[in-house]
């Protein structure tokens, strides 16, 4: 039976972001991919004037209900932008309609640069333990991690041991795998923090001089799919870096694209990498 993920997060049908990122990213990893929207947004809420929106959470387990008596499953699970309230719907998505043995890959969106971002409140962080706890692979941003382990965000200044305890003291909310994401020990360089349950491992690419809208996704979508190929956690988490950063390169230089990345034209790579 060939493998199937189903990724839970928001459309936002124009903005190369959520879940306009996920299913051909995944897809192209060669893995069925399947989708439960947890939100239709016109538009991404980064630089645009507005946008509409509409929540989805009442269809979810109305899906999972159809989902059963059909006899639907999924060799994996993985979570990005969602509310509050969908929460314990996902949970028990991923405990009715799994196959066994099946991954809990989390993507805990919430924050970025020391904020929440808008519309979540400050109790969110603990309902997305509930999400966590138990997840195979979660990856966090630094603003993320802190959030979720209730201390001061430090964007900068920190070194690998300070990195280190906050990777081993994430896995102890539940999870597995954690994958942190956003780390610098030097200004040229940006990267990853990989730990596995017994060390952590790094990798690092040169620091792109321009911060995109979507990257986040774009990693996430990668990683997952890069798992489900059979690739290690830490050549999962290094590919998805890598393909980021050529994606970013190959929309550099056109000033009408600030709304998200080529990652279109960064595809042939991620499939040539996995190859």
């Amino acid at each position: 039976m060939d493998k199937r993920l189903l990724t839970i997060q928001d459309i936002s049908c124009v903005g190369q972001c959520s879940l306009t990122v996920a299913l051909p990213v995944i897809s192209a990893c060669g893995i069925e991919t399947g989708i439960l929207p947890s939100s239709v947004l016109s538009n991404h809420t980064a630089g645009y004037s507005g946008w509409t929106f509409h929540d989805l959470t009442d269809d979810m387990p109305k899906i999972l209900e159809r989902w059963l008596t059909e006899k639907v499953s999924f060799d994996a699970f993985y979570t990005g932008y969602v509310s509050k309230t969908q929460i314990p719907y996902i949970l028990e998505i991923m405990e009715k309609a799994a196959r066994p043995g099946a991954l809990r890959i989390v993507d805990p969106v919430m924050a970025d640069n020391g904020k929440l971002y808008t519309g979540f409140d400050e109790d969110f962080p603990q309902e997305m333990k509930k999400l966590i706890n138990g997840a195979d692979v979660i990856m966090p941003n630094l603003t993320e991690a802190a959030f979720l382990l209730d201390q001061p965000y430090k964007a900068d200044g920190y070194d690998k041991a300070f990195i280190e305890k906050m990777a081993r003291d994430l896995a102890a909310l539940g999870a597995k795998n954690v994958i942190v994401t956003g780390v610098s020990f030097e200004p040229s360089k940006l990267g990853v923090a990989v730990y596995d349950g017994n060390k952590v491992e790094y990798y690092f690419n040169e620091k792109q001089a321009v911060s995109s809208h979507g990257t986040g996704d774009l990693y996430a979508s990668v990683v997952a799919g890069a798992l489900l190929r059979g690739k290690s956690l830490l050549e999962a988490a290094s590919l998805g870096a890598d393909v980021v950063v050529e994606a970013i390169k190959l929309t550099a230089g056109d000033k009408d694209h600030w709304y998200g990345v080529k990652f279109e034209l960064a595809l042939p790579y991620l499939i040539q990498r996995l190859s």
